[in-house]
């Protein structure tokens, strides 16, 4: 089944709230086995909200609206919605007294305004608020469904979870299962290049690709008769998918980079330490972000001068020879740091963030400078931008990428 989502509120149009609620409702609808066609925005106008809606319709049988479902004169969703319906409304009884507790449990008098939110259409399937004030509904006619939903994302995930899902789950008799693959060291371009084989033509499962910072990912979605089905043929494909880009693969379970590295290091009982240049305590700060990682973590440190990298114990000629951007000071620095903390790994990185790079050198080039298991080694990173956030935040990237490509005894290259 085909759906929209319509939002509702005119602090939408100016930008004063951002609508996270489209992006949760879309992920769950095509976990379901719905297809989104369309998001809409709209003001708290009712002839737009009542075109919009007959618009949406007119591609799709499945609207989901939210906001505007509240007290106040310009909360004027459920009013559209049962008009485009040739719905009455009626005043609910259980909503009434939901109301009346809320307040007096609040030790406050209810505006008479209030009672609003208990007005809803003739022969809806009410969706009872325990999170808030406002019920939510489902209204169907002809084939089409209108599902309403109030605007915080709260309430609306609360609606969603606790009768808005089960109501939904009765309108497709389809499966959907998908996974997200996660990709990095390969452009979204050179992904899909290389996966062509898998794409052209495709049918079910469907390959998506996605460009993220840095990184790439892939969505591998089937929609079957059964949720077993779905998932045999989405691994099949995601086995499929390895044999072309397996290297660049570090999760098929949507998880973060700094979040399989340090599961990795736990199962392998290794502890880590970081020494960095350009990225100034970046990677460190990944590392720390995950839950656990102080059973791995021993040391960072941020040797951004040539002083502190001599400090941390590089060998001031590998500088004045080499440069301070170079493979011998970056596996310098990673030998030095190994010394001062005897972590199983040791990661450094040197390199020129941006926008300017000394002569001969390009803004974007780093060195990552590795021991491990008493092999020492650097990887060469070059980005050709003379973006230094970018850069920055690719480099540290590209230290994890590197710590997943040591702990998974796979090629560095």
């Amino acid at each position: 089944m085909k759906a929209s989502i319509i939002a509702v509120g005119t602090e939408l149009l100016f930008g004063q709230v951002v609508n996270t609620n489209a992006a949760y409702l879309s992920d769950k609808l095509n976990h379901m086995g719905f297809d989104v066609m369309y998001h809409f925005v709209v003001g708290d106008n009712p002839l737009r909200l009542k075109e919009k809606l007959a618009d949406a319709f007119t591609d799709t049988d499945l609207v989901l609206l939210t906001g505007g479902l509240g007290p106040t004169q310009d909360d004027i969703t459920k009013e559209m919605v049962a008009e485009y319906f040739g719905a009455e409304m009626y005043e609910d009884e259980r909503v009434v007294k939901d109301l009346e507790g809320f307040f007096k449990r609040r030790g406050g008098k209810m505006a008479e305004n209030n009672l609003k939110q208990a007005l809803l259409p003739v022969g809806c399937t009410p969706l009872y608020n325990a999170s808030g004030t406002a019920p939510g509904f489902a209204l169907s006619r002809d084939g089409k469904t209108a599902i309403c939903f109030p605007g915080p994302p709260r309430e609306l995930k609360w609606l969603f979870e606790h009768g808005a899902e089960d109501y939904l789950s009765d309108l497709t008799e389809k499966k959907m299962y998908y996974k997200v693959v996660r990709t990095i060291g390969i452009g979204e371009s050179d992904l899909e290049m290389a996966l062509m084989p898998l794409i052209d033509g495709q049918t079910d499962p469907t390959i998506a690709t996605y460009a993220k910072e840095g990184e790439c990912t892939l969505r591998v979605a089937s929609q079957r008769d059964s949720m077993e089905e779905a998932k045999a043929a989405v691994e099949e494909m995601i086995s499929n998918i390895r044999e072309y880009v397996g290297r660049y693969i570090y999760s098929t379970d949507n998880e973060e980079l700094n979040e399989v590295v340090v599961r990795l290091l736990r199962e392998k009982n290794m502890t880590i330490s970081s020494a960095e240049s350009c990225t100034g305590g970046g990677f460190a700060s990944l590392i720390t972000d995950v839950a656990g990682s102080s059973e791995i973590f021993k040391s960072s440190y941020v040797t951004y001068s040539n002083e502190a990298k001599i400090k941390l114990g590089v060998d001031e000629a590998v500088i004045s020879d080499f440069g301070v951007v170079s493979a011998e000071t970056a596996e310098a620095m990673a030998e030095a740091l190994y010394k001062a903390t005897e972590a199983d790994l040791c990661l450094s990185v040197t390199g020129y963030a941006g926008p300017d790079a000394d002569k001969g050198h390009d803004a974007g080039e780093a060195y990552i400078g590795y021991m491990y298991k008493g092999n020492l080694g650097h990887v060469l990173v070059n980005t050709s931008r003379a973006d230094r956030k970018w850069n920055r935040n690719y480099f540290r990237l590209r230290m994890l990428r590197a710590a997943y490509m040591l702990l998974s005894d796979q090629d560095m290259r």
